[in-house]
């Protein structure tokens, strides 16, 4: 445990733009760029993973680590530097971030081979990270309370906007200038966001009172993490190897021994006093199971798309927006719903999901007449989605206390960054075994039939239908009613609060 007071230096906002009755605005515009970025990035790599897998002539296990790495590290990364910015100030910390996203774009863009691709992707997320642990609470004190709600609505729909828009403009990109295009597109964004937060964004005013910092669980929570995300992508790859065995050991080892220190810590990084109450551990995996159903959904319909349509990569884009289209619209939609009828509405978006993957594994004949039906089915997939996160998201952060609520939000945010790599390594996996299955083609696409391709999308949606029952439990638990509370009383409304990046 690391003490000590430290803070980082931070350099003040220009003074003419500080005195502007638009500033806290201006302020929260500067953030929604890299809410943006962030999102985008996300969405627009799935789309790419084709054609990393014919520019490197590499296997599908190994593509799907260009995605699994950038938010393996995000997730590694987000509670240290959510730690940090408490301990020792945002406003640097959110430059670095900026600045490390725009640098880590442009090496992903001259990477010359897979193993960089990834590594640079790696130092992507700790960028994205820096951002992400910072983004909320600049916002909020930005804003102040009167337009704090709107303000953060601003940022959510920048999120939005980042998702649904990814698939197409990788779509537009890629065809005519690669997959590098996808990266440097980054780079001035991020050199736009860097000068406006440095001009911009206020210096920290308040700092935690406790200064300690909890290395030992940041230095396990990476390797945890990682393990478990190799042992899950690369089961097919490497059989019962040794390896694979030593992944599939290490990882409860050492994510028991993150809990272990978590639970010790006198600060620790995540407080797992959280998940004492059942209603928030249920909507902590609702958080994770419904994240990796959009990553895992974008992942397998790339492929599906792509090598079993033989779509190109803008007409595959364009399809791929219905499910993040469709969830943004619904979102706000379910948000009020949800403060009258909140399981329903979730059980709702559950089962929707699970009939529309359902539907998709039907879907999958690689006739041209059957892709209207398709993007109806990911249409409603979509809606199934927006009907379960926010209030899922909701729920859970009312379930937690009061004075915990922004400890809470980045518990969530955790789960979710960390739910979208689980999908991306879950859905990898049941490719590569059915492709191999079908065809013999072993861990690859590219020259697999259009059929086993197909199949094994099929078969990826089936595992979603599992995943949505999961979901579906998880709604119907709640807390016990506490001893001496009357069973009668009205459960308070929790405050509609999303899970940011």
């Amino acid at each position: 445990m690391l003490t000590g007071r430290f803070e980082l230096p931070e350099p003040s906002p220009l003074s003419p733009l500080e005195r502007l009755p638009s500033y806290p605005w201006l302020v929260v515009g500067a953030v929604c760029i890299g809410a943006f970025m962030g999102q985008a990035d996300a969405s627009i790599v799935q789309l790419a993973m084709p054609a990393f897998e014919d520019a490197f002539d590499a296997s599908l296990d190994a593509v799907s680590w260009v995605a699994i790495a950038y938010v393996l590290a995000f997730a590694s990364f987000l509670p240290a530097f959510a730690r940090l910015a408490d301990i020792a100030g945002r406003k640097t910390l959110y430059l670095i971030g900026f600045a490390l996203f725009g640098f880590a774009s442009a090496l992903c863009a001259v990477a010359p081979d897979l193993p960089l691709l990834i590594a640079f992707r790696v130092l992507l997320g700790i960028g994205g990270a820096m951002l992400g642990a910072n983004s909320v609470v600049i916002v909020v004190a930005a804003a102040g309370r009167e337009r704090r709600g709107r303000a953060l609505g601003v940022q959510a729909a920048a999120q939005a906007v980042g998702l649904s828009i990814g698939p197409a403009l990788g779509g537009v990109l890629i065809g005519p200038f690669g997959w590098r295009s996808i990266f440097w597109i980054a780079v001035p964004c991020a050199i736009l966001g860097t000068a406006l937060a440095w001009a911009l964004v206020p210096k920290t005013t308040k700092f935690s009172s406790d200064r300690r910092f909890d290395a030992p669980g940041a230095l396990l929570l990476a390797p945890a993490l990682a393990t478990l995300l190799l042992a899950i992508t690369e089961a097919g790859a490497w059989s019962l190897s040794l390896p694979l065995v030593a992944c599939a050991l290490a990882a409860p080892i050492l994510l028991g021994a993150f809990v272990w220190r978590e639970i010790r810590a006198p600060a620790p990084l995540v407080d797992l006093r959280l998940f004492r109450s059942a209603a928030f551990s249920a909507g902590g995996v609702g958080v994770l199971v419904s994240y990796a159903m959009l990553y895992a959904i974008f992942f397998a319909m790339s492929f599906a798309l792509i090598r079993g349509y033989h779509e190109p990569a803008f007409a595959a884009g364009l399809r791929l927006t219905a499910v993040p289209v469709a969830l943004g619209l619904v979102a706000p939609i379910a948000g009020g719903l949800s403060d009258k009828r909140p399981r329903l509405t979730m059980l709702t978006g559950m089962g929707l999901c699970a009939i529309s993957a359902l539907a998709l594994a039907w879907l999958m004949s690689g006739a041209a007449g059957a892709l209207p039906a398709v993007m109806a089915a990911l249409g409603a997939f979509g809606v199934g989605l927006g009907l379960y996160i926010a209030p899922n998201n909701s729920g859970t952060i009312g379930a937690a206390p009061p004075d915990k609520s922004g400890v809470a939000g980045g518990v969530l945010n955790l789960l979710r960054v960390f739910g979208s790599g689980l999908g991306v390594a879950a859905a990898s996996a049941a490719l590569a075994w059915r492709i191999e299955a079908v065809s013999g083609v072993h861990n690859r696409t590219a020259n697999a039939p259009e059929a086993a391709v197909l199949s094994a999308a099929s078969c990826v949606f089936l595992m979603l239908v599992g995943f949505a029952a999961i979901g579906a439990l998880m709604a119907a638990i709640t807390d016990a009613p506490k001893a001496g509370a009357p069973e009668s009383s009205p459960a308070p409304r929790p405050p509609r609060v999303e899970a940011t990046r």
